[in-house]
């Protein structure tokens, strides 16, 4: 049978009922995780918060008080876009137009609790706002207004059941109103405004409050759940500005735990919740630190996270164009890339990917990066998508120009996060790998961390997956691992398990690395790497992934490519006798075809694997996922099967070497 269409064998009658939320990966916690804000221990002095609102208030511009537009535009600004929509830009506005959620369907009636249902609506506001203003036709106004109006009918922003009025879709819904309410505030009647405005104040102020800083508080400042509902806040607060005094407030509190997300962020640019989060998180990065630009003249852009995440993006792409490097909670492994069920309406639209490669467009502007440019034309011209075509007749600059993919090497070490990508060539052929061996967050946490008593972490989205790796060749996914989990383990990715057992402390929840020591995680590295043109060579520390009570004490991997063949070498020494098991996995039925040979199939191209060492026993088994659950309760998904895995162990030992060789 063929293993990728049969996900729906393991899921129970409570989990069909909830088709809304049985994927739910932009949208998930469990009950243990503290995503957004936590309190802990009261200690003395002022919260750190407090002292960064004190030091940057983040005000609005003097001469933005009492008009609108002035969170993102001023008029004078939106006579240089009409002109741009018209001239330079026509193609990528019609672009915009063309895809406006407000103009293809009705907005979600009230609740409105359906996945990602208030999220759309908000997105709908702003797109149609946008379009109003450069085109100056009614129906798009009408349109707004429309959203706008459900988006005050939902009586509770975000899920009734769940962090309600607090979480993502409160900051989306915040961003959607408030930027619409700025846009069309000339166009909207006094009645109008007053129940948009009195929705904004009402919601914003439970937000605030949720958020501010109190004795012994602190926030997941790299964590998706705290930095998106502050974008909205941010947005709102600016939108309403001459309205409520609060609003001075909320812009400060923004501006605070905005610096926080960019201090902790990580310096390579690589997103360490993986690529999907990249894609749902970037845009409320950028969104926030345009209305602090623009409305406050309070530019916050200057960091390596941000000048070098065109770097992560653009090696996270396989060389089809529209798969992924999927190490985290990235898609659904298998099921994603043989784009089956329901998620590929949202992940691949129309066949290409939603990677909201428009982002990139600002950032090479802001940075005046003609390689970041590249990669955004490069990725605009595979096709794929982006969720708010409309910014890019703002965030693009068609005066800077363009550097070709081929000019940028094509191969990269992310020292920071451990993670080294590889290809031969820019091109559709090209063979490649991705090989990760760092901690969840990055090395460069283990020294921040102590320094920043209102940060704790929230890693959930990081797999315990140290020394996997991801291969591609021939046209072909040929081995990964088996995508977003509600309890994420080290048997779904392509690394090494210790008398069957993973890394840290999996297996407990959705947040592998709770209460385990981040000083051992930062233990994991990438010992020495060599990238070539032809050839690759890496050597990793994976002993501290590893907890104590297993007896290692050392455990290097060496990962190697040369001349079409992956080497990859395990040596271990142990206190005492444990078994080592490497794992290899396939999104189809994986097949032995000799005494030590095994073949992963797949389309066209199928990856042959064999085993060098004698004496290791090799199984087959069917990939096990716990899927996500719904939100608030992600750990309790159901159980789907996706792919297959081939296990490859050593009998138990004190010392062991493992050898595997893979090719295409």
């Amino acid at each position: 049978m063929n293993q990728t269409f049969t996900r729906r064998r393991f899921l129970g009658a409570a989990a069909l009922s909830l088709p809304a939320f049985s994927l739910t990966s932009a949208l998930a916690q469990d009950a243990r995780e503290s995503l957004g804000t936590m309190q802990g221990k009261v200690t003395g002095g002022p919260h750190p918060l407090e002292t960064l609102m004190q030091a940057h208030p983040a005000a609005l511009r003097a001469e933005l008080r009492g008009v609108h537009p002035r969170v993102y535009t001023t008029k004078a600004g939106l006579d240089d876009l009409r002109q741009r929509a018209k001239g330079s830009q026509r193609a990528e506005w019609q672009k915009g137009l063309a895809g406006l959620i407000a103009m293809r369907e009705a907005p979600a009636a009230a609740p409105a609790q359906k996945r990602r249902a208030q999220n759309n609506t908000a997105i709908g506001i702003i797109g149609a706002a946008l379009a109003y203003q450069i085109e100056g036709d009614a129906k798009y106004l009408e349109a707004a207004k429309r959203y706008m109006d459900a988006a005050v009918s939902y009586e509770v922003w975000g899920y009734t059941f769940s962090k309600p009025d607090i979480d993502l879709a409160a900051g989306h819904l915040l961003y959607g109103l408030g930027a619409g309410y700025d846009l069309l505030y000339d166009a909207l009647t006094e009645e109008e405004r007053k129940r948009y405005r009195d929705k904004l104040i009402r919601q914003a102020g439970i937000l605030a409050k949720h958020f501010s800083p109190k004795p012994g508080k602190s926030y997941s400042y790299s964590q998706n759940h705290c930095f998106i509902p502050i974008a909205g806040l941010a947005v709102a607060a600016y939108a309403v500005w001459d309205d409520t005094p609060e609003a001075a407030q909320w812009a400060a509190l923004s501006r605070a735990i905005f610096t926080r997300v960019l201090e902790v962020a990580s310096p390579d640019g690589y997103f360490y919740e993986g690529v999907e989060y990249w894609i749902f998180s970037m845009p409320w990065i950028i969104h926030a630190l345009d209305a602090f630009a623009h409305a406050a003249g309070d530019d916050l852009y200057d960091t390596p996270a941000l000048s070098k995440a065109h770097l992560y993006i653009a090696h996270s792409i396989t060389p089809n164009g529209q798969d992924i490097y999927d190490f985290g909670d990235a898609f659904e492994g298998p099921i994603t890339r043989s784009r089956v069920g329901e998620e590929p309406a949202r992940t691949h639209p129309g066949g290409k990917l939603n990677s909201n490669y428009n982002l990139l467009y600002r950032l090479a502007a802001r940075f005046k990066n003609p390689e970041a440019q590249g990669v955004a034309d490069w990725m605009a011209s595979l096709g794929h998508v982006c969720a708010e075509d409309f910014w890019t007749l703002l965030w693009r600059d068609p005066t800077l120009k363009s550097s070709p993919m081929s000019a940028m090497t094509p191969h990269h070490h992310f020292d920071d996060l451990g993670t080294v990508y590889w290809r031969s060539d820019w091109t559709p052929k090209a063979t490649a790998f991705a090989f990760r061996a760092g901690p969840p967050e990055g090395h460069h946490v283990a020294h921040v961390i102590d320094k920043l008593p209102d940060w704790h972490l929230e890693m959930g989205h990081s797999h315990p997956d140290a020394g996997s790796f991801i291969l591609f060749g021939g046209g072909s996914y040929l081995t990964g691992p088996m995508g977003y989990a509600g309890i994420p383990k080290s048997n779904l990715s392509n690394t090494l398990l210790i008398d069957d057992q993973g890394q840290a402390n999996e297996g407990g929840g959705h947040d592998a690395f709770r209460d385990y020591p981040y000083a051992r995680l930062d233990s994991i590295r990438i010992a020495s790497t060599k990238l070539e043109r032809d050839r690759a060579d890496i050597v990793a520390d994976l002993a501290g992934a590893y907890r104590p009570e297993l007896g290692v004490e050392k455990l290097e991997r060496r990962f190697s490519y040369a001349r079409g063949v992956w080497t990859v070498t395990d040596t271990l020494r142990a206190s005492k006798p444990v078994v080592l098991t490497a794992q290899v996995h396939g999104d189809r039925a994986i097949t032995q075809t000799g005494a030590h040979s095994f073949v992963v199939p797949g389309q066209p191209a199928s990856l042959k694997v064999d085993v060098a060492t004698t004496g290791a026993k090799a199984v087959i088994a069917p990939g096990i996922v716990v899927a996500a659950g719904p939100p608030g309760n992600v750990d309790k998904g159901p159980k789907e099967e996706r792919g297959a895995v081939l296990r490859v162990s050593l009998p138990a030992s004190k010392a062991a070497t493992l050898t595997t060789t893979l090719k295409f």
